[in-house]
């Protein structure tokens, strides 16, 4: 793409089966305001590229369709909040090629602010925020009904695990904590990555049993 042409976002499918019991989108992390481009390369969305291929090796019961959002800026800048209407966008492609399948959010840093912003955009049953960045006032309302979890790293620099610990409390959501890890969540790696696991299946398991019922 040239300086010129306006950026798009992308998904990339980890796997896509044709029938799927979930979708778990993937979103990355950011800046508070950024206009750079997103590219391929970038440290965030390879974080969140990895992650999905690590999901993906071990299926989940009824398959699973992974996909990693790249977003088109770095940065959430406020008031675009170009980050959300690039999620709100994956959410809409998700649910075009799968309309049956509930659709897990997980996003790390910013992508966890966003997760937890769109919980309440119909099809979204789950969201696994790791490291969110969270500000003051941060709404909570749109996670009724939600299954919600919420992990931090207890030495993380970049972003509060109080304050993401204060808002579970108040939104009533479980909250972890990985002790030892950072915000990169290289340090405990083989931990992050089963949390999230077992978040997407327990999720899964939790929309089969709600259809069985109604």
């Amino acid at each position: 793409m040239s300086e010129t042409e306006t950026p798009r976002p992308s998904l990339r499918w980890i796997t896509e089966p044709g029938r799927c019991a979930a979708v778990v989108l993937l979103l990355h992390g950011g800046r508070v305001m950024s206009g750079r481009r997103v590219n391929r390369c970038g440290l965030a969305y390879l974080r969140m590229l990895a992650l999905g291929r690590r999901i993906g090796r071990e299926p989940v019961r009824g398959g699973t369709a992974i996909g990693v959002l790249r977003n088109r800026y770095r940065g959430w800048n406020e008031p675009e909040r170009d980050a959300i209407a690039d999620a709100r966008w994956a959410i809409g492609e998700a649910r075009r090629r799968h309309p049956e399948a509930p659709l897990i959010l997980v996003g790390h840093s910013m992508g966890g602010r966003v997760a937890l912003r769109l919980a309440g955009v119909a099809g979204v049953r789950a969201v696994c925020a790791l490291a969110p960045w969270i500000e003051p006032g941060e709404p909570t309302r749109q996670l009724a009904g939600r299954r919600v979890l919420i992990a931090h790293g207890n030495r993380d620099t970049w972003t509060d695990p109080a304050a993401s610990h204060r808002y579970a409390q108040h939104a009533g959501v479980p909250w972890i904590a990985i002790p030892g890890s950072g915000h990169t969540m290289l340090r405990r790696g083989r931990r992050w990555l089963t949390v999230v696991r077992h978040f997407v299946e327990d999720a899964i398991t939790s929309a089969a049993e709600r259809l069985e019922c109604g």
